[in-house]
């Protein structure tokens, strides 16, 4: 199955790692793989690691905001989609937490997530992706969609974000 988490609210990641979680329960196989996010950045890291071991990996330099560092955000991007295509026989599920979003801003391309997609098909791997901005084309693939929407957030009040809850 392919499964996205996708929106412009919370969650995505967080509903990502549930699925994880679910499937760790049902003595599958998991891999969980971070594009943007640098490792030890938050708190769901940590315990993933603990989980996973071998099988999580953030390969992130953090949100790609300048374009003079376009290479090497594509760099870390394309090390985790090597890291994602070989091993994905060794995982029942793979989690690319933020594909979406490494997508959207061209660190990867449709050619290589499409690559990904194949191969968890034949590999018979279920795929969630998670991120904003979801293409059409992908949506059509997919066999399971979930838009989080955001209604309020506290960064509207001016809170900062909270330990634990967001990171």
């Amino acid at each position: 199955m392919l499964l996205i988490h996708t929106g412009n609210g919370k969650g995505k990641t967080t509903a990502s790692i549930g699925v994880a979680i679910r499937a760790l329960g049902q003595n599958m196989r998991v891999g969980f793989g971070q594009f943007m996010k640098r490792d030890n950045q938050a708190g769901e890291q940590h315990i993933l690691k603990q989980l996973l071991n071998e099988n999580f990996h953030a390969f992130g330099l953090g949100f790609f905001t300048r374009e003079e560092d376009r290479k090497l955000h594509t760099e870390a991007a394309r090390n985790l989609l090597d890291w994602a295509l070989s091993r994905m026989e060794d995982f029942d599920l793979l989690v690319l937490d933020e594909a979406l979003y490494a997508l959207g801003y061209g660190l990867i391309s449709q050619e290589e997530l499409q690559a990904v997609i194949g191969k968890a098909a034949s590999a018979n791997t279920h795929l969630v992706l998670s991120g904003r901005g979801l293409p059409e084309w992908l949506r059509e693939q997919a066999d399971t969609v979930t838009e989080m929407t955001e209604i309020q957030h506290a960064y509207q009040k001016g809170r900062p974000a909270t330990p634990g809850i967001e990171y």
